[in-house]
């Protein structure tokens, strides 16, 4: 069963910076995307960003121009660097990984996977 286990968040200060992990617990044989949500206390879950798997990224337009992501191939890992951070970037942020693999015949094969989430907490 493949894992996504994030880390690296914590309680930072406003226009702080934090650097979330997102590591794979192994190879899987399909382009997949990882993508990473967030959820506050009392909100619905957003997008944050996201990296396809040709390393091309979009990110949410509230976090744009303070965060990024890139990839670590050899460990499989997809980071969120979060620079200048807001009161409002606390919550908790979880990893998914999604891709769609064509099999012979017409079907496909789907792969889904989140991770438990790394809370964020950003003081004023």
């Amino acid at each position: 069963q493949v894992q996504l286990v994030e880390s690296g968040g914590g309680s930072v200060q406003a226009g702080g910076s934090l650097r979330l992990s997102c590591a794979v617990s192994e190879s899987i044989p399909c382009n997949y995307a990882l993508t990473w949500y967030r959820q506050g206390l009392g909100k619905e879950r957003e997008f944050v960003g996201a990296m396809d798997g040709d390393g091309r990224t979009s990110l949410a337009d509230s976090v744009k121009d303070r965060f990024t992501i890139s990839r670590d191939n050899a460990k499989i890992t997809v980071y969120l660097q979060m620079n200048r951070v807001k009161p409002e970037d606390t919550a908790l942020y979880t990893c998914n990984l999604f891709c769609q693999k064509k099999l012979p015949g017409g079907r496909t094969h789907e792969y889904n996977y989140w991770g438990h989430g790394t809370q964020v907490t950003v003081s004023s």
